[in-house]
């Protein structure tokens, strides 16, 4: 993964709703109007969101009739949890 790629995740996590997004969607995965619920935002604005966190690659996601259904990108969500794994701290070991 480079560091433009981690940057982006970075940036698309920075928001408080989106880490919200990405710690319901660590149980699996969810319709976009149970996260509608939870988030207690509008539709355009869950969409924004979901945009935001697609387009970095860290959540997928499929339409099934008029909803859609968002789920982790494993792959993409593995890898970033590596690269930030690999950085450390000389004076903290």
């Amino acid at each position: 993964m480079t560091r433009e790629e981690v940057a982006k995740i970075c940036k698309a996590m920075s928001d408080s709703n989106r880490l919200r997004i990405i710690e319901m969607l660590t149980t699996g995965e969810k319709c976009g109007c149970h996260l509608l619920q939870e988030l207690n935002v509008t539709q355009p604005t869950l969409s924004h969101h979901m945009k935001v966190l697609e387009d970095c690659g860290i959540v997928k996601s499929y339409k099934e009739g008029k909803w859609h259904h968002y789920s982790i990108n494993c792959d993409t969500f593995k890898k970033y949890k590596e690269y930030i794994s690999s950085i450390s701290c000389l004076t903290c070991q």
